[in-house]
């Protein structure tokens, strides 16, 4: 078994002021619109954002050693820095699930109203991919990816197979951090792109892919195409983000010590390729 690690993260002051407070959520209101959001990534994909970026690392306490040694060109391609070959080996035996993303993970059940629960929000899957397909997934598995800033940005297939094309839609950006669960059903109202993975060992896997407070774009590479297991499949520009996987009943084995952590709400950290579960 991989040797995994709990999260329980401590909030920034910056983010409990513009949750916990008036003042704050009403000028929540204004950062949460999707054209602020992307006026900020404008910004960020600037020259001038470079200046921005010895902080950054400083801050998050991010080990540069892990990435391609490059002269990055603005902020945002900065965040979009790629790994050393080596620093993310995947997991390729064929009953190995693996987890497409560095991130914090939960896992949930959804039950046979097709409903599973974050926190204190409530979730029906038709509300986050709008589409009658997600009947199919009752009983089976929710697997909720959380990336921070200092994270991987990057994120990749978990199984061989075709996709199907990208489906946006449209909304506004909460910040994915726990404080805002408590108040907005996140995934309901942020933007977000989905698309099923027709996958050879896990069956019919839905995907989306979640925007958060400040992320300018959520960038897929591919629409409807074959994949190989570990290929990059997109990234995710500033911010925290998450993507979410579902899996239909008996399809998967979760690793025991992630579902103990699920059922007392605390987080796993995990990184991308690496082994999560198992076929069932």
């Amino acid at each position: 078994m991989d040797n995994f690690k709990l999260k329980n993260q401590k909030e920034d002051k910056f983010i409990l002021f513009f949750y916990n407070t008036i003042i704050g959520r009403l000028l929540l209101k204004i950062l949460t619109i999707n054209i602020i959001s992307k006026i900020v990534g404008l910004f960020l994909s600037t020259r001038l954002s470079k200046s921005l970026i010895k902080r950054f690392i400083k801050k998050n306490n991010i080990n540069m050693n892990d990435y391609k040694d490059i002269k990055y060109k603005s902020f945002n391609n900065f965040f979009i820095r790629e790994i050393k070959a080596g620093k993310r080996p995947i997991n390729n035996k064929n009953n190995a699930l693996i987890s497409p993303c560095d991130g914090r993970l939960l896992v949930y059940k959804i039950n046979n109203a097709n409903i599973f629960k974050i926190k204190n929000s409530y979730y029906d899957i038709h509300d986050l991919i709008k589409n009658d397909v997600s009947n199919e997934y009752l009983n089976g598995y929710a697997l909720i990816f959380r990336l921070c800033v200092n994270d991987y940005h990057r994120y990749c297939y978990i199984d061989n197979g075709i996709k199907s094309d990208n489906n946006y839609i449209k909304g506004i950006l909460h910040t994915v951090r726990p404080v805002a669960f408590d108040k907005y059903n996140v995934y309901k109202t942020n933007s977000r792109e989905w698309t099923i993975l027709k996958t050879e060992n896990f069956g019919n896997v839905i995907q989306i892919e979640v925007g958060a407070l400040c992320v300018g774009k959520i960038v897929n590479h591919h629409q409807q195409d074959a994949f190989k297991k570990g290929e990059e499949k997109g990234y995710f520009k500033f911010g925290g983000s998450t993507i979410i996987l579902l899996f239909k009943e008996n399809t998967i084995k979760i690793n025991k010590e992630i579902l103990k952590n699920s059922l007392n709400n605390i987080e796993t950290i995990v990184k991308l390729g690496e082994k999560i579960g198992n076929k069932s």
